[in-house]
């Protein structure tokens, strides 16, 4: 879909600024009540999603004059979705997509940032949207780890490029790959084969190039017949399960994020975690495992015609509640000597830790300023670590953390998983 087919939903805004918020029914103070960091940054109307939704549906009826404030508005964020799921608690209207095609739109009429197109060409020449050192499969070696393209397995586990190239995050790969060992599954790796899944590609407005890399793992998978995909990223885990579903792409691929398969192996007993880890936590929620990791929603029908806002057949709106939260909270709740302190903003309401939508590329200090937020907030449960499922989360929390001289520590998932067994 384009711009001009959300143009009922960017007129349906009637300005009330709940997009701004986390739902009246959930806030417990002051504090803690945003649900959108850009309004909560540049406190001003433009910066929320309502902003931009009033300036895409006026750019539609006067022309895309671009200007730099508008194009620093459409930039400014992180692409986390939370708007639309405090907009959609009471109303029925698209908001995360209009947005997402006004920064598509922006992108094909040639008004793109320096920093993300230095990104997008290293996608385009090296395959991967993060700096490349030494090979993709490198942090696998000495593993005798299986190759799905060339032998028969149950399961594919995608790495990811920051996990892959990111020396500071392999130990989540490692980790990963001994919670499955542990459980028994037969599964492997396409090492150095291995493709970026181009979500971040999509956030950033390069919808051809996430496309592009969406078709290409598509055609390894299906070759290589691969019926399972576990991701322990949540970027990849939305871009599979969600983003490649959206654009009838996934097939039936069965795409799930490691923390749903450790609930799985955990009930199953397949895994059973024997340690005690002492440690008082504190979750966050992911954004593209939590609300936008929702299963997408195919609808077709037409707007009947009139004042009122109806569609034949009646439309489904995707809030935010169908996303991943319980599976990573039984795994924790399943080791000895996790105490779990929840913080205000969870679930589908989540403030996101700074790192999606192109942010951390072209505003680093917007991004810091966001996971700063995050880190104050789970300081205030009393909690000496927050935990994540994320590794662009524990990273930019972690760059937050040292910045600021931090006590708290910050782990992935899998890291107190595999402590425990």
């Amino acid at each position: 879909m384009a711009l001009e087919d959300y143009r009922g939903d960017m007129e349906m805004c009637c300005r009330c600024s709940c997009c701004k918020f986390i739902p009246m029914q959930m806030v417990q103070g002051a504090e803690y009540s945003y649900a959108c960091p850009s309004i909560a940054k540049y406190n001003f109307h433009a910066y929320s999603a309502g902003g931009r939704l009033n300036i895409a549906a006026s750019m539609l009826k006067k022309g895309f004059n671009y200007s730099d404030k508008i194009l620093d508005i459409v930039k400014n964020c992180q692409m986390c979705g939370a708007c639309g799921v405090s907009c959609n608690y009471a109303m029925d209207m698209e908001v995360l997509e209009p947005i997402q095609e006004f920064r598509i739109k922006t992108v094909e009429d040639g008004h793109t940032v320096p920093a993300l197109e230095k990104v997008i060409t290293s996608l385009g020449n090296q395959g991967s949207m993060v700096p490349v050192t030494g090979k993709r499969g490198d942090w696998a070696s000495g593993l005798n780890l299986k190759d799905a393209t060339s032998k028969k397995v149950n399961v594919l586990y995608h790495v990811g490029c920051l996990t892959s190239y990111d020396k500071n995050m392999q130990k989540l790969a490692k980790a990963t790959v001994n919670i499955l060992q542990k459980a028994g599954v037969n599964f492997g790796i396409t090492g150095d084969a291995e493709m970026c899944c181009g979500g971040r590609a999509y956030q950033m407005g390069y919808k051809e190039d996430f496309l592009n890399q969406a078709k290409k793992n598509m055609a390894m998978i299906k070759k290589a017949g691969i019926k399972t995909l576990v991701a322990s990223c949540s970027n990849c885990y939305q871009a599979f399960k969600v983003l490649y579903d959206k654009y009838n792409l996934r097939g039936d691929l069965e795409v799930l994020h490691i923390t749903e398969y450790i609930a799985r192996s955990l009930n199953e007993e397949t895994l059973k975690p024997s340690k005690k880890v002492a440690l008082t936590v504190t979750y966050h929620d992911p954004c593209r495992l939590g609300r936008l990791g929702e299963p997408w929603i195919h609808w077709e029908g037409k707007k009947i015609p009139g004042d009122r806002f109806v569609f034949d057949p009646p439309k489904i709106y995707r809030r935010g509640t169908h996303g991943v939260y319980e599976p990573p909270r039984e795994v924790l709740n399943s080791i000895s000597g996790i105490k779990l302190m929840e913080m205000t903003r969870i679930k589908e309401y989540a403030w996101c830790c700074g790192a999606g939508g192109g942010v951390n590329e072209s505003n680093p200090e917007f991004a810091m300023w966001t996971a700063n937020e995050r880190i104050r907030e789970a300081v205030s449960t009393g909690a000496e670590a927050i935990v994540t499922a994320c590794p662009w989360c524990e990273k930019t929390f972690n760059e937050a953390i040292q910045k600021n001289e931090s006590s708290l520590k910050v782990y992935d998932i899998v890291e107190l998983v595999e402590k425990a067994i």
